[in-house]
């Protein structure tokens, strides 16, 4: 099939049907250039049609403490003081680059969490 970009739901379902169909294709073949193809249309349409919610980052950590049975007394090493991982933790203290990075790396997590809690 000769594909073009992808104007309709009907076509972004047609797309995503073959590209399940042809998702192991083998590398240096023609099904595999359809499914790079296929990959590129679908990506263009999902960011022209559908937007993903923006993460906060607060939420993430204290998800990310729940998920993994961390207390804020086990953060003080990351952030600091008990003040200050109560004061990260409410809110009133915003996140530093030094500490985003800290975070990231203990609860690997991506850095662009962080990017949109300023």
């Amino acid at each position: 099939m000769n594909w073009k970009i992808l104007k309709t739901e009907s076509d972004y379902n047609k797309a995503s049907m073959r590209l399940m169909e042809i998702f192991h294709a083998e590398p240096n073949t023609p099904e595999n250039d359809e499914l790079e193809l296929l990959i590129v249309l679908i990506k263009d349409f999902d960011e022209k049609n559908y937007q993903l919610p923006e993460l906060d980052a607060l939420e993430v950590i204290k998800f990310k403490m729940n998920e993994m049975g961390v207390k804020a007394k086990d953060l003080e090493p990351i952030i600091g003081s008990k003040g200050h991982v109560s004061a990260i933790l409410s809110g009133k203290r915003d996140i530093t680059l030094k500490m985003a990075q800290k975070l990231k790396n203990y609860f690997s997590i991506p850095a662009d969490v962080f990017l949109h809690s300023a």
